[in-house]
């Protein structure tokens, strides 16, 4: 299969003042394009070329670093466009008790996963995944996600935070923690609470 750029759902500028439309149209248009082109290349002639991403990711360690990194930084950013929003909305209440239940609050929640996106070295993903059931926090180095049979803690993800330096560096420059605490203003509880219920029993 040929991997393509999926269309923002939003403009640009949709998530102003807390990212910046000239960030949104270079991490989407170049960055994340950067990611499909070069992951069809690595594809190009071999058996997963006609697999899907969640099937490469099983069986990550047996493909190369270019198909790990670009196909990582394919999914990732995907799901990251899609838990994105200015809608204003919140968790829904299957989603906001297993944030009670998991972690005491949803500020709690958030300063977790804040934690573990400000403490990651050098560039990588705080992800919320749904793990047999449950709700957990981890992150992630690079462009790695915790479906990859190569990571450290394993996961369904319904919320992953970017955590590289072109994410945030146009308007925060070096202060991700900042970045960190004004993401939480544009997430899309609607889009994270449908993924949280697609993967519950």
């Amino acid at each position: 299969m040929t991997h393509t750029l999926p269309a923002l759902r939003y403009a640009f500028d949709a998530l102003e003042p807390h990212i910046d439309a000239m960030t949104m149209q270079i991490h989407h248009d170049r960055h994340h394009q950067a990611y499909v082109d070069n992951l069809n290349k690595a594809l190009s002639g071999t058996p997963g070329a006609d697999k899907t991403l969640e099937e490469l990711f099983s069986d990550m360690g047996s493909y190369p670093a270019a198909v790990r990194n670009n196909g990582g930084g394919h999914y990732n950013h995907s799901l990251f466009w899609e838990i994105l929003s200015n809608n204003g909305s919140h968790p829904s209440a299957a989603l906001a008790s297993a944030i009670d239940h998991a972690f005491g609050s949803l500020d709690a929640l958030k300063e977790k996963m804040s934690t573990a996106g400000a403490t990651r070295f050098g560039s990588g993903w705080s992800w919320l995944i749904v793990k047999d059931g449950h709700l957990d926090v981890c992150s992630t180095a690079n462009q790695d996600n915790p479906l990859m049979s190569t990571a450290e803690v394993k996961g369904t993800p319904i919320l992953g935070i970017d955590v590289w330096e072109h994410a945030y560096y146009l308007k925060y420059q070096n202060k991700r923690p900042d970045y960190l605490k004004a993401i939480w203003n544009v997430i899309n509880w609607d889009e994270v609470s449908k993924r949280y219920s697609a993967n519950v029993k």
